[in-house]
């Protein structure tokens, strides 16, 4: 019965957390590029802290199922922008696309610290804001790594064609709009759900990043 309840507790730490930072992660896109000039966002009602305002019903939906079978997808309600306001186009296009994992990565750090003041105190796992804390910096690391690779619609696909010259991002992003949703579903969902798991190409990137980068955070 303590074995049940401990289950459910930690699946709740792991919903509310997940919910939390996608939702934050979806509020920095918004108010930066609120405050790049564009008004967009808040027309939409997406400069705001409720996270009801940034969650998809059917990404919270996924999040919700796919967290019950231990694989763990999902998304929130992406923020409608246009660069066409912004004082400063092709460094604001970068900085609000990489300002939703930035948050995740500085979430990750914050929980890091708690984590690590916590357990210094002899707090340990059993204790709920410890668990919380510690699930915060899985999640966000998480969510960090996995928006910055370079495939649309993901961030990182904004960030890179930000970055590279006029004449190889029209190239890099003519392929991403055209591409891009397709090798991400292919990648993503379709070989992990053929192969039962067994074969996962975004972990097998981003596995020794995200398992180096947990170590310095957690040590």
């Amino acid at each position: 019965m303590v074995d049940w309840i401990q289950q459910v507790v930690e699946f709740v730490l792991w919903l509310m957390a997940v919910l939390l930072s996608i939702a934050l992660h979806e509020f920095a896109h918004a108010k930066y590029a609120d405050w790049a000039g564009d008004p967009t966002p808040s027309s939409q009602g997406r400069v705001t802290l409720n996270p009801l305002a940034h969650l998809d019903p059917l990404g919270t939906l996924m999040i919700i199922i796919t967290a019950l079978s231990g694989y763990g997808f999902g998304w929130g309600k992406p923020v409608n922008i246009n660069p066409g306001y912004f004082r400063h186009p092709r460094r604001d296009w970068v900085m609000c696309a990489f300002w939703g994992p930035l948050t995740n990565i500085l979430l990750a750090l914050f929980f890091a610290g708690v984590v690590r003041l916590l357990a210094a105190a002899g707090v340990g796992w059993g204790n709920v804001f410890f668990e919380f804390a510690l699930i915060m910096v899985l999640a966000n690391l998480g969510l960090a790594l996995f928006n910055l690779l370079p495939i649309h619609p993901l961030d990182g696909s904004k960030v890179l064609s930000g970055i590279l010259p006029d004449v190889f991002d029209r190239r890099y992003w003519s392929f991403q709009i055209l591409y891009g949703p397709i090798l991400f579903l292919v990648l993503v969902v379709f070989v992990p759900i053929l192969t039962g798991g067994a074969v996962r190409p975004v972990w097998m990137v981003l596995g020794p990043v995200y398992k180096f980068a947990l170590n310095l955070l957690l040590g």
